[in-house]
C-alpha cells in the first residue's frame, strides 16, 4: 500500500468528517482507481466509513442533535437491504459504473447552492412508508458499491425540509453509520469463501488514516471553517475522482 493513498484517505476523512459525512463514496473511488482488487474494495470503504461517521455520531450526540425517533423509519428497510445488496455478486464493470454514478451524484451536490433548511417544516417526518421506501432504496444502491447512503439521503432531506442543518446531518450520520455496518456484514459474506482476508488486512492501515482525518475534520469543522465552503471544495475533488474513474469505466466496457 502507497503511503500517497494513505495521506488521500486521511485528507477525504477530514474534509467529510466536517460536513457530517464518512467518505465511503470517495474512499471507494480511490481505491478502484489505485487498482486494488475490487472484491475487497467495498469491505475496506466500509471499515473506513465505520471508523469516521462513529466519531460524527459520538459528536452530535453530545451536542444533543440527534434525534433517533425521527431517524428509525428510514433505517426499517435500509438495513436488511444494505446488507442484501452488499451480499450480491456483481461484476467489475456494473460495481464501477454503479459508484461513477454515485460520485457524480455526490459530487454535484456538494457543489450546488442547496438551501440550508434554517426553517424546517419536518417534511417527511410521521411518513413511515414514505421513509422506509426512501431509506431501503438508498440502503440497497449503497450496500452494493460500499458507502453508507447519506450522500443520497441529505438532498431528499433537504428538499423536504425535514430539519435543520445540523438536525440532518445528524441524521445522515446515524443511516451511514447503520447501513455501512450491515453492508460490511454482506459484503464480508459474500467473499467469506475466498482466501482475501490477506488482501484486506494490507489496507487495514487505511482504517487508522482515517481515524486521524476523522477527529481532525471534526475538531476543525467546529472550531475554525465553514461548513458550506468545506463542502464544495470536497465536491470538486470528488468530482475530479469521479472523473477518473469514468475512464477506467470506458476502458472496461471497451475491452
Amino acid at each position: 500500500m502507497k503511503i500517497g493513498l494513505a495521506i488521500a484517505f486521511l485528507l477525504t476523512a477530514a474534509l467529510y468528517s466536517s460536513v457530517g459525512f464518512g467518505g465511503g463514496s470517495t474512499y471507494t473511488a480511490l481505491l478502484a482507481v489505485s487498482g486494488a482488487p475490487f472484491y475487497i474494495i467495498p469491505l475496506v470503504s466500509l471499515l473506513c466509513n465505520i471508523c469516521v461517521v462513529s466519531g460524527n455520531c459520538v459528536r452530535y450526540f453530545r451536542e444533543k442533535i440527534l434525534s433517533l425517533p425521527d431517524i428509525w423509519p428510514f433505517l426499517i428497510l435500509s438495513i436488511p437491504a444494505a446488507f442484501i445488496g452488499g451480499k450480491l455478486n456483481i461484476s467489475e464493470t456494473i460495481f464501477i459504473g454503479l459508484l461513477c454514478a454515485a460520485l457524480f451524484a455526490a459530487g454535484v451536490k456538494m457543489v450546488s447552492n442547496q438551501s440550508e433548511a434554517e426553517r424546517p417544516q419536518g417534511g417527511l417526518r410521521g411518513n413511515i412508508l414514505y421513509c422506509s421506501l426512501i431509506g431501503g432504496a438508498i440502503g440497497f444502491y449503497s450496500g452494493i458499491v460500499g458507502i453508507g447512503g447519506g450522500i443520497f439521503l441529505a438532498p431528499i432531506l433537504y428538499k423536504f425540509r425535514w430539519g435543520r442543518a445540523q438536525e440532518i446531518a445528524a441524521a445522515c450520520s446515524v443511516f451511514i453509520l447503520m447501513n455501512s455496518l450491515s453492508g460490511l456484514g454482506g459484503q464480508a459474506l459474500k467473499i467469506s469463501g475466498q482466501d482475501s482476508l490477506p488482501e484486506v488486512t494490507a489496507y487495514l492501515p487505511l482504517v487508522l488514516a482515517v481515524f486521524v482525518g476523522g477527529v481532525v475534520g471534526n475538531f476543525v469543522s467546529v472550531k475554525f471553517l465553514d461548513a458550506k465552503a468545506l463542502r464544495r471544495v470536497t465536491g470538486i475533488l470528488v468530482l475530479i475522482v469521479a472523473m477518473r474513474l469514468l475512464v477506467k469505466w470506458i476502458g472496461l466496457i471497451t475491452l
